[in-house]
């Protein structure tokens, strides 16, 4: 069996066991031994917020301002659109921001690699990993780093780059540095999954962690006018709260980067793919905007194409008989050795709204920069 597919189906097995059951272990045996594994992973994840809590071990403080972007979860809460408008106000702000990231899915291994030093961008997606460059390549003039030690990274940022804030890229588990503001980005939507840790449930600690974070903000498929809903989840009560959706801005043609307005899609046939932490909301965005999606694929997170896989994705267009291939900006990324393929592809590109507004959002968090 290739390893993609079984990596897909791997997969989709446990987005189905963390989203959709919630019955008792003993029914099944893997959920019995995901259980029992998941008694593991909490011990050792209580252990070390046990020894970050009464001081065993200590956080390091950078000589600059920290704003840590993360969630409680694996999987995509739109963390990345995040970082980008938040990196964007910051430098419109008149600060220096730097993004730094654990660069994962890159295969560059050096303490410090500069993804970009704000001028140019020197690292390709299979060394930087497929988010840190599209960070990169939307935030124009911000650095951009990986590295395995954020400590590591952040220091470099502010002796070579003249940083004097930074943005962690996930990283709310991440508690070795101090952070000034520390921000959680829930899904509306099942927020917490069947509420049970991995791998038995897509929580990364206890919902009880969230007691740490500054502000809380729920991420929105589609602006649907029930904000705030958040108090129907039973989360928030004890910090500032906002909302976000990703507005679909425009689409891109893959080969040659020309923008079309979203209109240009409609009455036509669509098949679409996504290799992403939540493929099933690329696939809600897009039909949100009234396109026929005749045809969708899902991939696992950071899934790296081969040529079978771009031959099954042709095959699916043409045997549905779709007019279109969609994807986002971050599979584009990975597709860069298939440019004949991607003559018949177009991203979609999102931006990140605030809710209430874009100026909130900023309000808060400048404030207690400050």
């Amino acid at each position: 069996m290739k390893i993609g597919t079984a990596l897909k189906k791997l997969s989709g097995r446990l987005r189905t066991i963390w989203y959709s059951d919630t019955a008792p272990s003993v029914l099944n045996p893997l959920r019995l031994i995901l259980s029992f594994l998941s008694l593991f992973y909490r011990s050792a994840v209580s252990l070390k917020n046990m020894m970050y809590d009464f001081g065993i071990i200590r956080q390091s403080k950078l000589p600059c301002k920290v704003i840590s972007i993360g969630n409680v979860t694996v999987g995509g809460t739109g963390k990345t659109p995040t970082v980008i408008a938040l990196a964007k106000s910051l430098k419109e702000k008149g600060y220096r921001p730097a993004v730094l990231s654990r660069g994962y899915g890159g295969m560059a291994k050096a303490a410090v690699n500069v993804v970009s030093d704000g001028s140019r961008i020197l690292m390709t997606q299979v060394d930087a990993g497929d988010e840190p460059l599209l960070i990169a390549r939307a935030a124009k003039g911000i650095p951009v780093l990986t590295g395995p030690e954020r400590i590591r990274t952040g220091r470099f940022a502010i002796e070579n780059l003249k940083a004097n804030v930074l943005i962690l890229d996930d990283a709310f588990q991440h508690r070795r540095i101090f952070r000034d503001v520390d921000i959680v980005i829930l899904n509306r939507e099942q927020p917490f999954g069947n509420g049970f840790l991995l791998p038995r449930g897509p929580l990364r600690e206890p919902t009880a962690a969230l007691k740490r974070a500054h502000f809380v903000i729920w991420r929105d498929s589609v602006r649907d006018g029930r904000y705030p809903k958040y108090q129907e989840q039973g989360v928030g009560w004890f910090l500032p709260v906002l909302s976000v959706y990703l507005q679909p801005k425009d689409i891109i043609s893959a080969d040659k980067g020309d923008v079309y307005p979203l209109e240009f899609v409609k009455g036509k046939k669509v098949c679409a793919f996504a290799g992403i932490a939540s493929p099933e909301a690329f696939r809600r965005t897009i039909e949100s905007l009234g396109w026929t999606v005749t045809s969708f694929i899902d991939f696992p997170d950071h899934y790296r194409y081969d040529e079978a896989d771009i031959l099954y994705i042709q095959k699916t267009y043409t045997d549905s008989s779709s007019d279109i291939i969609v994807t986002t900006e971050k599979d584009g990324i990975r597709l860069t050795d298939f440019p004949a393929f991607l003559k018949n592809v177009f991203f979609l590109r999102v931006e990140m709204e605030m809710l209430p507004s874009r100026e909130e959002f900023e309000e808060l968090i400048f404030e207690r920069l400050k």
